[in-house]
């Protein structure tokens, strides 16, 4: 088990797009986003052909840590599996929730700024794995964060990236507010090109820091309001234009309508015949930090 220190000062400033980390209705978005994704994915690791190889696992930006303890129970001989995250309201979730999963003798969860530094020996991981990391990495930032991920990844290891595009619907209020919304993250440093297509950009981002034997794989997640899985992705909706206004207000001009935007979107998701989709990228790849071109 490698040595960490949990941090005793304060929190650094988050680069998250929610900036209060005690949000409730944060927690609970991101509860129900967790559990919805990788369903809808088909597991927690469905691209890969045998997942029992990776023993040493770290889930970064792990939020309320529900990918990191479903692998937990598909993989009981594996660990540690340690989620790490700058929001220690999250952390403290993630832990109780280990341990009401009877997992928590391999599974730990630590409060971290993976943009500084992740606190292990290098070479440790057999995976080193996040999802929508985008919400909290502006495009400057990838080299450093690739970069430390290659440190920690073993040889042979494998580094997983899970983003995912703005979601879609054909309906004029929801439109607006993804216009909004793709403004903001343009004009925060958060997207990768003008247009927020991942497809080809993040597959760049991997060939261009060193990764080697990268593989790529396209989803698209869809959901219809009058199934069970539809309203839950709408209520990850609701709590996300909720959550996010703080976000909006700091880098785009919010119109004055929006609570009533809002509310019209709300009305929009329960109309017979929506329907919603995400496009999601996973692109994994090995370790080529010892011939990576390093860090200037």
């Amino acid at each position: 088990m490698p040595s960490y220190t949990e941090p005793s000062r304060p929190e650094h400033p988050s680069t998250y797009f929610v900036t209060d980390r005690s949000n409730a209705d944060e927690l609970r978005r991101l509860q129900v986003q967790d559990e919805l994704i990788t369903a809808g994915m088909g597991g927690i690791l469905p691209e890969q052909p045998d997942s029992t190889v990776f023993r040493r696992v770290l889930d970064v930006g792990c939020g309320t840590g529900g990918w990191l303890i479903a692998l937990a129970h598909a993989l009981p001989e594996g660990g540690p599996l340690i989620g790490v995250d700058i929001s220690r309201t999250f952390i403290e979730y993630a832990r109780a929730q280990a341990q009401a999963a009877g997992v928590s003798d391999r599974v730990e969860f630590h409060a971290a700024d993976a943009l500084l530094l992740l606190e292990f020996p290098a070479r440790f991981f057999d995976l080193v794995n996040h999802r929508f990391a985008m919400s909290w990495v502006r495009s400057w930032e990838w080299r450093k964060l690739l970069d430390e991920y290659q440190r920690v990844t073993a040889p042979e290891g494998i580094i997983r990236c899970v983003e995912a595009e703005l979601a879609q619907a054909n309906t004029p209020v929801f439109t607006t507010l993804r216009s909004l919304a793709h403004s903001a993250f343009y004009r925060a440093g958060h997207l990768l090109t003008p247009s927020g297509e991942l497809a080809q950009a993040l597959p760049a981002l991997f060939h261009r820091y060193g990764l080697r034997d990268t593989q790529t794989q396209r989803t698209i997640l869809t959901y219809q309001a009058d199934t069970e899985d539809g309203k839950r992705f709408c209520e990850d909706l609701r709590l996300g234009l909720r959550t996010m206004e703080p976000f909006l207000r700091k880098w785009v001009r919010v119109p004055d309508d929006y609570a009533e935007l809002c509310q019209q979107a709300s009305r929009e998701m329960d109309a017979a015949g929506f329907v919603v989709s995400v496009p999601l990228v996973t692109v994994w790849g090995r370790s080529g930090a010892l011939g990576a071109e390093p860090l200037r």
